[in-house]
């Protein structure tokens, strides 16, 4: 695993960059808050992204208070962003 090209960051990160997800001060992540109806709304959000990263081996840094859910991706493996940060955002932008 590799983090990304500057090509694959243009290509890749701009439209993400564009519905809300923002670079990490000081860090090679990304992150996004999202906020729900309810608390059941944010749990069932949490529970399927729980599941896909699961499936991918591929976890995010998160919190959630109530309605709310800040999610930040950044590959461990590798010191940045990797295709599979990319992947889980847009899956999680998918729900």
């Amino acid at each position: 695993m590799s983090t990304l090209s500057e090509s694959q960051r243009q290509t890749l990160l701009q439209p993400l960059l564009s519905s809300g997800w923002s670079m990490v001060d000081n860090r090679d992540a990304i992150t996004k808050k999202y906020q729900f109806s309810d608390f059941n709304a944010a749990f069932g959000f949490m529970t399927r992204v729980a599941l896909k990263a699961d499936k991918m081996n591929h976890h995010p840094e998160w919190s959630n208070v109530y309605n709310r859910v800040e999610v930040t991706l950044s590959t461990h493996d590798c010191g940045g962003l990797s295709r599979n940060d990319v992947d889980l955002a847009v899956f999680c932008d998918s729900l």
